[in-house]
């Protein structure tokens, strides 16, 4: 998404942008602190920074019919000398239910969107929060039954011997029939709104730069990638820098208002939030 600035591959309009590359949960929380003008953030945690920040109407990560997993360790069975590994996952919501209850998992961080979706999902559940990029190891070392997976964990998770319990955002879709709204980028509203907007024009365009220059993107962001080659990071990349990443539109406003407001039903958060997107 940000390749366009980084790189200067648009026109800044005289704006000069100084990146701080950090994790979700570590920028939710300088959200909170009203450090940054501007920054990508869980929607989870704009429910708690609305007052201070605008959605920009560019820039969003959603899952449509696929999201963020809960995996455990790889189960194995012994039959004679042989021993296999057994891939079978829960056929049934309810089943996948039950494999969880009781259980304590790793998640990535509390004001994550993929814990709130946890949250509508199982209901209250133990858990340990584990930096993200983590909790393969905090499986491994039995910290945890089972790990809240985000980021490119969502495809190598196999290969580092672990199963799906269950995908949340195909289990949202199937829920409520939209996207799963993840990630979105906000800015301060002590900015101007004339500046306001001329920062989403350039996020726009910045967007639209990196999906028609995909291949010069992705070899960007690779110093990034954890544990991924090329063809893997634009797999990942193309599951959540989509049309919906040009504009949330009418289905991704309403996907937010859905995914909060059923939070807000539930009491997972304490209020309802009044969208307010940057024009």
């Amino acid at each position: 998404m940000f390749y366009g600035i980084a790189e200067n591959k648009i026109d800044l309009r005289g704006y000069g942008f100084e990146q701080r590359l950090e994790d979700i949960q570590t920028l939710n929380e300088r959200c909170l602190r009203e450090e940054l003008d501007i920054s990508a953030i869980s929607i989870h945690a704009y429910a708690y920074v609305s007052h201070n920040y605008a959605l920009l109407p560019c820039g969003a990560s959603m899952g449509d019919g696929y999201g963020p997993l809960v995996i455990r360790k790889r189960r194995t069975v012994r039959a004679g000398l042989a021993q296999n590994a057994e891939r079978r996952t829960p056929h049934s919501e309810e089943e996948a239910r039950n494999e969880l209850r009781g259980k304590k998992i790793a998640i990535p961080g509390r004001m994550t969107s993929a814990f709130l979706t946890l949250q509508l999902y199982l209901g209250k559940f133990d858990y340990v929060v584990v930096p993200f990029d983590q909790i393969f190891e905090a499986l491994e070392r039995d910290r945890a039954d089972a790990g809240l997976i985000i980021h490119e964990g969502q495809l190598t998770y196999e290969r580092a011997g672990f199963e799906k319990v269950v995908d949340l955002g195909e289990w949202w879709k199937q829920r409520s029939g939209l996207p799963l709204p993840l990630g979105g980028n906000v800015v301060h509203k002590r900015i101007e709104p004339s500046v306001r907007s001329d920062i989403a024009q350039i996020m726009r365009e910045s967007i639209d730069y990196g999906l028609a220059n995909r291949r010069a993107a992705v070899e960007h962001s690779m110093p990034y990638a954890r544990d991924m080659e090329s063809d893997l990071a634009d797999k990942f990349i193309g599951m959540y820098v989509n049309d919906f990443t040009r504009d949330y539109g009418e289905t991704g406003r309403a996907a937010i208002r859905e995914f909060l407001g059923q939070a807000s039903k539930a009491g997972l958060i304490d209020k309802e939030v009044e969208l307010e997107f940057v024009r």
